[in-house]
């Protein structure tokens, strides 16, 4: 017969007491260490929300088509903590691609006056296609729009900025692509582009923007609260914003989640 000495788990001492019974019915222990005064159980908590891996699983499912509601019956966990994990990755959205910025190299930065020289003896620009993608946040009625940019030469997306289709919406993203020095956008016809863009480095062309409409695509493939014809939609703009973030921050920026 061989016997195993309990041990506190902080601690790891010997001098342990029985201290009743969990909810459950499982024997729970007093550890005699007064530093640490707690109390334990042989089994830990079963329930499959706190395990590690599942954490993963609730964030790789979210970001693959799956909502809440269809997380909680797959893995056997309550929404509230599907929604409280994917809360806790608020930090980890970045609206600007850091890696793409860093990139690029500090003597191809474009001073403003330079720009029309460079477009017209077709030296090498930095192009970008701009768009913006409708959604609904609760109601069809509450219009959510996704506006984002691309490089036009190797499809990666450079930056991203959720709101309403407003001047002052497109005026955030502006902001955050100056510091890629982009000579050319390629947008379609909304009048808010040719408000705030120079006439110079700006040209309205579908043909031109076809990266990007497939970008729209594996949106709407890969995040569940942007798919078509179905009854699948957020009830609030943050969850909303946050799954989209998120996706984005992961697979096209590279973010850690």
């Amino acid at each position: 017969m061989a016997i195993i000495a309990l041990r506190c788990p902080d601690c790891q001492r010997t001098n342990l007491a029985k201290h009743g019974y969990t909810k459950t019915g499982k024997q729970r222990y007093a550890c005699n260490n007064y530093e640490y005064q707690r109390t334990f159980t042989l089994e830990p908590h079963t329930y499959p929300g706190r395990r590690r891996e599942i954490k993963e699983q609730i964030i790789e499912m979210s970001l693959n088509g799956s909502g809440i509601r269809d997380i909680s019956r797959t893995l056997h966990i309550s929404t509230s903590t599907v929604i409280n994990e994917l809360k806790k990755k608020e930090k980890k959205v970045e609206n600007v691609n850091i890696k793409a910025l860093e990139s690029i190299n500090s003597e191809s930065t474009i001073v403003e006056i330079y720009r029309v020289e460079l477009i017209e003896y077709g030296q090498e620009t930095q192009k970008a296609e701009i768009d913006e993608m409708q959604s609904f946040v609760g109601k069809k009625e509450n219009k959510r729009w996704l506006w984002h940019a691309i490089n036009h030469e190797t499809g990666q997306v450079l930056a991203f900025v959720l709101g309403t289709r407003t001047d002052e919406v497109f005026l955030q993203l502006h902001q955050l692509l100056e510091p890629f020095g982009i000579t050319r956008f390629y947008t379609d016809g909304l009048k808010t582009y040719s408000r705030h863009l120079a006439e110079n480095n700006h040209q309205v062309s579908k043909w031109k923007m076809q990266k990007i409409e497939r970008n729209h695509l594996t949106l709407r493939t890969r995040i569940k609260q942007l798919q078509r014809q179905t009854i699948c939609f957020s009830k609030s703009i943050f969850m909303h914003d946050l799954l989209i973030g998120l996706f984005i921050s992961k697979y096209e920026f590279g973010v850690e989640i």
